[in-house]
């Protein structure tokens, strides 16, 4: 795995933003978020479809395994409300680490479920994620966004990522300014699995 500044493996931790927890992604959270994701409109910039509890625990469990290159950390985290009784989740950020020059670089992605959209949700956890990358040593952040998908690009933006000309696979390439450390200190980190 990419190593941190202080050489310790890249592995998530529990974000607090300002109304979030990040909380590092189990099997367990499968129930829930099978639920958070059934909407088939949250796949229609990104494809495929809704997956059961079951197709989502696998997937959670290859996840969790880990990416089978050593020099690569997939870390992924579902999104707690805590503003809302019971503090349920309502979606999901994940960041691939790589290395790179002269520093680690992460694509970053997000989903939030459509009953909470339009809050904020997305650009909070982006932005949470973000800064707690650059506290690992990430030195660039991107993100991949369809050019219809006016509300994920507003989101790369409110992180602190800008447009650029390339095109992968039909999205446009969302990048952290290259003279510098993404991140401004937003977030809180624990250390524990839990908030």
């Amino acid at each position: 795995m990419p190593a941190s500044p202080s050489g310790r493996s890249v592995r998530p931790a529990t974000i607090r933003t300002a109304r979030l927890d990040l909380v590092p992604l189990r099997v367990e959270h499968a129930d829930a978020m099978s639920r958070v994701l059934d909407d088939p409109a949250l796949h229609t910039f990104i494809g495929g479809a809704p997956e059961d509890a079951d197709a989502l625990r696998a997937r959670y469990r290859r996840v969790l395994a880990g990416s089978p290159d050593p020099g690569v950390s997939w870390c992924n985290w579902v999104i707690g409300l805590r503003a809302e009784d019971g503090a349920p989740l309502v979606g999901t950020v994940q960041a691939t680490v790589v290395p790179g020059a002269p520093g680690p670089v992460a694509e970053i992605a997000w989903v939030v479920g459509t009953a909470w959209q339009r809050r904020g949700i997305a650009t909070e956890a982006a932005r949470g994620l973000v800064d707690w990358l650059a506290g690992q040593g990430v030195r660039t952040v991107v993100a991949h966004v369809h050019p219809d998908h006016g509300a994920s690009a507003a989101v790369a933006a409110a992180a602190g990522l800008a447009a650029t000309d390339t095109v992968q696979d039909g999205e446009i390439r969302w990048q952290s300014p290259p003279d510098g450390t993404p991140g401004s200190g937003r977030c809180e980190v624990s250390r524990g699995g839990r908030p």
